[in-house]
């Protein structure tokens, strides 16, 4: 037992960064005592087949790699792994859960602004590929024959025409 406090150690998945929890998972030892821990048994094959995590489109290493996912800031220092014990306090164990919470909510924002600002480039792109397809097919945007003005202008005549035999009509009784 590693732990006589009996604390839960949440470990990381060495294939996809994922959260183990205790219980859960699988570990697997090397010959040189190197610990691996997986989350289930889909990183445990893609390990032992050698599958290269950077490589694998669904693991957390392949979408910091390719800038999906933010890679440096310094909310992610509070997530490092600390193995010093430290004597229960009650008012630091207070602070220490207010500190994780402000943490949160300031991560939470980094990482929204991020995405926002990743997704920009493909708006541009979006409106940039619009403008070509709209360029390209310019002449089937042609004027229609009907328009709002030719309506009315229809329509006046028409009333002009209905006046016009009521008035010769009128004139001819005279």
């Amino acid at each position: 037992i590693d732990n006589p406090r009996g604390d839960m150690r949440i470990e990381k998945c060495y294939f996809c960064s994922s959260t183990i929890y205790p219980g859960h998972g699988i570990m697997f030892v090397r010959n040189d005592c190197k610990q691996f821990r997986f989350c289930r048994s889909k990183c445990h094959k893609a390990f032992k087949r050698k599958r290269n995590p950077r490589k694998v489109r669904w693991t957390k290493a392949f979408r910091k790699a390719h800038g999906k996912e933010l890679t440096m800031d310094s909310t992610f220092e509070f997530e490092k792994k600390r193995d010093v014990p430290v004597k229960y306090d009650r008012e630091l164990w207070s602070k220490t859960v207010e500190s994780i919470k402000k943490v949160e909510t300031i991560k939470s924002r980094r990482q929204s602004q991020f995405i926002k600002n990743r997704l920009k480039a493909g708006l541009k792109l979006h409106k940039a590929a619009d403008k070509r397809e709209v360029e390209k097919g310019i002449y089937l945007l042609q004027e229609p024959a009907v328009t709002p003005d030719r309506i009315i202008a229809a329509q006046k005549m028409r009333m002009a025409a209905k006046r016009k035999p009521v008035e010769e009509m009128e004139i001819e009784e005279n």
